[in-house]
């Protein structure tokens, strides 16, 4: 089958559910069903447990089921790998793992995968370092999954999780403050991490929850993030992580003056736009260039005496500054990469914590990124149909995700995709990306160093951008001086075999990723 990308999908595909290509950002509609988790009343102390070993014993985990976690600790993470490893000591295998996201702190993952104790995965995200290893490890034959790796959005996660699609017998929650009786918050405590709203659809909807804390206090908590109706056990344990790790070099503001002129740029269209009102409401992604557009655009706001309504997504210091400054009167949050972010959301008001299902889902009654005006993302590769790659590097080395990528593009009126014409030597911009992770039908323009590609659906945009002569090119053009001084890309050789699919946000197949040939 050729979906709505042009990508061929197969008719069916071994170890996947029913395939059903992409039909277009909007077009696919599927009718879904509540999954709640089962319930049970447990009083007092009964619910602290003495260990994870315990722990797996009272919620009878066995062979096939299925366990889910939360990255908002992110490469900071001890709670995954301290759980494989009791489970992988039980002897209980043919797991299937479903995690929010996977970083390089969990590399003992492939060795759980080698053994069989975790043979099938779901996430939104794995990082470079891990992603390598699992396609290498895949390329050369030494590990192995039963099924494709389903690689979802974080609003169409939420999705999966709330109407049945992906049941989780056990999820483990992460929690820097647990009071006696299961109330947890992602604030308080010496690993507060912030948010935890990517593992409030599992606390919902899994069988059993599990809290694991290194501050487990008496009760009630105050400020209380996931409740002690949704939490069955808890579990005390020396340290559940280093909140330090949450801040990577992905989550820094960029000094590169090629990074930084793209970042000028995109501001600039945000002004021209014709949304730069009072009342705006914008997210920027966590990439260098993304956090320097926001900066960029807080000096317009503030020339131009604006006060945006809300920020959100995934909250940087850049954006808590913002909010300080009164140019923004609040921020709605799922997540958060750096430490002034978890102050931030533990003590100012409006700083609001927020589910994923909120944030991104696209099948509830309404989501936060349906009121998005402007959505600036980054890109690993981008073609001349304004697909977007995130998932994969230019080589076939797993290397990212959609994360919210697809759910801000398709849900905001301005999607703007910040990113050099080429990087160490690479294009950047191309005739047809590896991977599409974000369809071109949702992505409005491109900022680079060079100036501005605008999309050819977007005719009223141009204008406006024609009238504040700002650069424009067509793509190609950007695609032509990329090649020019990097050559034509050379693509990667694949084997047959499907090692994973990049699922959209509604549950269609947008793409497919292959093992690397030897």
């Amino acid at each position: 089958m050729i979906n709505a990308v042009g990508r061929e999908i197969p008719d069916t595909i071994d170890g996947y559910q029913e395939v059903v290509p992409f039909k277009g950002a909007f077009k696919y509609i599927k009718s879904g069903y509540k999954a709640h988790s089962l319930y049970r009343t447990t009083f007092g102390r009964e619910k602290v447990v003495s260990s994870i070993k315990e722990v797996i014993r009272r919620v009878s985990l066995k062979d096939g089921m299925t366990i889910s976690f939360h990255h908002h600790l992110r490469n900071g993470d001890y709670v995954t790998n301290m759980v494989l490893d009791e489970i992988s000591k039980l002897g209980i295998k043919n797991l299937k793992l479903v995690h929010s996201a996977l970083f390089d702190i969990h590399e003992p993952l492939l060795q759980h995968i080698k053994n069989a104790v975790i043979t099938s995965i779901e996430t939104n995200y794995i990082s470079g370092g891990l992603g390598e290893k699992l396609c290498n490890g895949f390329k050369e034959g030494l590990i192995r999954l039963d099924e494709p790796t389903k690689f979802l959005t974080h609003g169409g996660r939420a999705r999966r999780i709330e109407s049945g699609d992906t049941h989780i017998d056990v999820a483990f929650i992460a929690s820097p403050i647990a009071d006696i009786y299961g109330n947890i918050n992602g604030v308080d405590g010496p690993s507060a991490c912030g948010s935890l709203g990517y593992i409030f659809p599992d606390a919902e909807y899994a069988d059993y929850v599990v809290a694991i804390t290194d501050n487990l206090v008496n009760y009630p908590i105050s400020y209380i993030s996931i409740d002690q109706t949704q939490v069955d056990y808890i579990v005390e344990v020396d340290k559940i992580g280093d909140p330090s790790g949450i801040v990577s070099g992905t989550t820094r503001i960029t000094t590169s003056p090629i990074g930084i002129e793209a970042a000028r740029y995109a501001a600039k269209v945000i002004e021209a736009s014709g949304l730069l009102n009072d009342g705006f409401s914008f997210q920027t992604g966590a990439g260098g260039t993304s956090l320097a557009t926001a900066e960029y655009l807080g000096r317009i706001m503030i020339d131009r005496k604006i006060t945006g309504s809300f920020g959100s997504g995934g909250i940087t210091s850049y954006f808590v500054d913002l909010l300080d400054r009164g140019l923004f009167k609040v921020l709605l949050d799922v997540q958060d990469f750096d430490l002034k972010s978890v102050k931030s959301l533990k003590n100012n008001p409006n700083h609001v914590e927020i589910g994923a299902s909120m944030y991104a889902n696209p099948r509830s009654k309404g989501c936060v990124t349906n009121m998005l005006d402007v959505a600036v993302l980054s890109a690993t590769e981008i073609d001349v149909n304004f697909n977007v790659n995130v998932t994969t590097a230019s080589d076939g080395i797993i290397m990212g995700g959609s994360g919210g990528h697809s759910d801000c593009a398709a849900g905001s009126k301005l999607c703007i995709i910040v990113a050099p014409i080429m990087r160490e030597r690479i294009p950047i911009v191309v005739d047809k990306v590896l991977t599409i992770t974000t369809p071109g039908e949702t992505v409005d323009v491109l900022a680079t160093e060079r100036g501005i590609a605008v999309n050819p659906r977007r005719e009223d945009l141009l204008e406006r951008l024609k009238e504040a002569k700002l650069p424009l090119f067509e793509i190609e053009e950007f695609k032509n001086m990329a090649y020019k001084y990097c050559g034509v890309p050379k693509r990667p050789e694949f084997k047959d075999k499907i090692m994973a699919v990049q699922e959209y946000r509604d549950g269609t197949i947008i793409d497919v990723i292959k093992e690397l040939s030897s």
